[in-house]
């Protein structure tokens, strides 16, 4: 696992395979923090988690995981 940062975007990723080719993702399910950000979760056509992508970063996670993230 590995997860990026992008603080001018203020989202993280956290990728669960080691390579996700462009398109692999085919379903993707959001978990709305209203006022918070948004949780979307990676599904590749085998209903497989690829990843996870944190948007709205510095509200949902710690300073402490952010700083431990690769930039994006």
């Amino acid at each position: 696992m590995r997860m990026s940062y992008d603080s001018e975007a203020n989202a993280a990723y956290l990728a669960i395979e080691q390579d996700i080719p462009s398109g692999s993702a085919t379903e993707n399910v959001v978990v709305e923090r209203p006022g918070q950000g948004d949780i979307v979760l990676d599904f590749d056509s085998d209903g497989r988690l690829l990843g996870v992508e944190v948007i709205g970063a510095r509200e949902l996670l710690s300073a402490a995981v952010l700083t431990t993230a690769d930039d994006a």
